[in-house]
């Protein structure tokens, strides 16, 4: 099932290649772009998985709801990665931001790989990252302290959005808190004393822009259980 899509769809693409994925004959393919405000669901938990994703711009996050109300969040998706290629929808995906997606029917891109083994092993590794993320995310829960926590979270960060000397983050304190299993005081804390210590820098009054200013020193705190 396919939920609260906006009425702004954008014209099909038609190259797998455009979607993200590598392929030895590069196939015709139907993909669909829609676009959703911020905090719009894109898919609910446990409905047919019956697209696979990718973000074009903005951010995902994909999260449920505890028995005891509290809200994990299980991963951030940011633009060019490709999530949900599983039989049904172990989360809820919400747009962070204003957020644009391209979806494939997951069936389509199954065929595909059948005769097609560059897709095959694309995929493969799709799910291998996923499960390896996975495992990482419960460590992190697990044997971090809340410091080695948010200091994880900004080098994963880090590497995955910016190639300069400033993060900026598309996430609440509140989103980055349900991530990592703290409160947002706990949160706030452990980045203030990152800041004090010389780890990083604020750009701005939000302080979503983050400058890194000893990245050794973040990358030891995050290797450390």
């Amino acid at each position: 099932m396919f939920v609260s899509v906006t009425t702004d769809q954008r014209s099909r693409i038609n190259s797998l290649s455009e979607f993200g994925i590598s392929s030895g004959s590069n196939p015709i393919v139907s993909l669909s772009e829609f676009t959703y405000k911020k905090g719009k669901i894109i898919y609910i938990e446990s409905d047919p998985a019956e697209y696979v994703y990718q973000v074009r711009k903005g951010a995902v996050r994909t999260c449920k709801l505890l028995p005891d109300g509290w809200r994990q969040i299980g991963a951030f998706h940011l633009p060019g990665d490709i999530f949900e290629n599983g039989g049904a929808h172990r989360f809820t995906a919400e747009a962070i931001t204003h957020t644009t997606v391209r979806l494939i029917r997951r069936l389509h891109l199954e065929t595909v790989a059948e005769t097609d083994a560059v897709v095959w092993r694309t995929l493969l590794s799709l799910t291998t990252n996923n499960l390896q993320h996975a495992e990482n995310h419960m460590l992190l829960l697990g044997r971090k302290t809340a410091l080695q926590r948010v200091a994880a979270f900004l080098h994963e960060m880090n590497e995955r959005l910016t190639a300069a000397d400033v993060i900026s983050l598309p996430m609440s304190r509140r989103d980055i808190a349900d991530y990592l299993g703290l409160t947002i005081e706990t949160v706030s804390r452990a980045v203030s004393q990152l800041h004090s210590d010389g780890i990083l820098d604020f750009i701005g009054n939000t302080q979503r822009e983050i400058m890194i200013r000893d990245r050794q020193r973040l990358a030891s705190l995050d290797m450390q259980s």
